[in-house]
């Protein structure tokens, strides 16, 4: 990362449930496992193993928002279909946790309730249940990348991933039909320096908060689903596999890991330390 560049954040990411649609806020608060409300709900199984668009790729269909009481799910083409789920949920400490799985990892999580495992498997057309990640449950991150007992909400395994704008516009000057951010679920989208110039983070800062690149995000099936309509197609992986390819991985984005709280605005500076 040089100096000479300028970056800032262009756009902010939260997905409140892991695999549905995400809401681009103007800032977002930072908490001890990501930003606040990121990945804090999922859809389990009846193994309880973790849902995604991977499995039920539908899940893209169905875009959460915010208010000050309720996570709202409200499907995209039918918004007859919706329902709110109390914020209150995720801090209660009482709560009684249960095992979840995602990849070999035994997640502690609370039910949501039959209403809401109902409502899910319906939309869905797939038996699942919709638990939280309560304040009493901590998840640590992998102990290969921590520096300081880190943890991390239903994310895929680290709280923040990040992206340069510029890594997308090469990667779309390349493709028939350009995409939209979305398809890479970033929290993190800025501007400025040459496309991959995230690959050289180190250490930097925004809005006064440290933020520390941990690893690159190795990209699946995901990424090839149109989030708003669900298909699947072959693109992009078939394009970033002629030049993000390593060690049979296809890398896009970084991930970090962070110190402190505070909040990350669009507009705010990332400064090399």
């Amino acid at each position: 990362m040089t100096e000479k560049n300028e970056y800032k954040v262009s756009q902010v990411f939260i997905y409140p449930v892991k695999s549905l649609g995400g809401i681009s806020l103007p800032e977002a608060e930072l908490t001890d496992r990501g930003f606040k409300y990121d990945r804090r709900w999922m859809l389990i199984d009846r193994e309880g193993q973790f849902l995604s668009q991977r499995r039920v790729p539908d899940m893209a269909l169905l875009q959460a928002e915010l208010d000050d009481e309720y996570l709202s799910i409200v499907h995209k083409h039918k918004p007859e279909l919706n329902l709110q789920i109390p914020l209150a949920l995720i801090s209660n400490s009482n709560s009684g946790l249960i095992d979840s799985y995602m990849w070999d990892e035994s997640i502690g999580v609370a039910e949501c309730g039959e209403d809401f495992n109902e409502w899910f498997s319906d939309v869905l057309k797939t038996k699942c249940r919709l638990v939280c990640m309560p304040d009493n449950s901590n998840r640590p991150v992998d102990v290969r990348f921590a520096g300081n007992n880190e943890i991390t909400s239903l994310s895929d395994g680290y709280p923040f991933l990040i992206i340069g704008q510029e890594s997308l516009n090469l990667l779309n000057s390349k493709l028939d039909e350009p995409l939209p951010v979305n398809r890479f679920r970033p929290n993190i989208v800025f501007a400025g320096g040459l496309p991959h110039d995230e690959d050289e983070f180190d250490k930097f800062e925004i809005g006064g908060v440290l933020f520390k690149r941990v690893k690159p995000c190795a990209r699946c099936t995901v990424i090839t689903i149109n989030q708003n309509t669900g298909e699947r197609k072959q693109e992009p992986l078939k394009t970033l596999a002629t030049y993000r390819k390593v060690n049979n991985k296809i890398l896009f984005g970084q991930n970090l890991l962070h110190e402190g709280d505070g909040e990350i605005r669009v507009g705010d500076k990332i400064i090399p330390v």
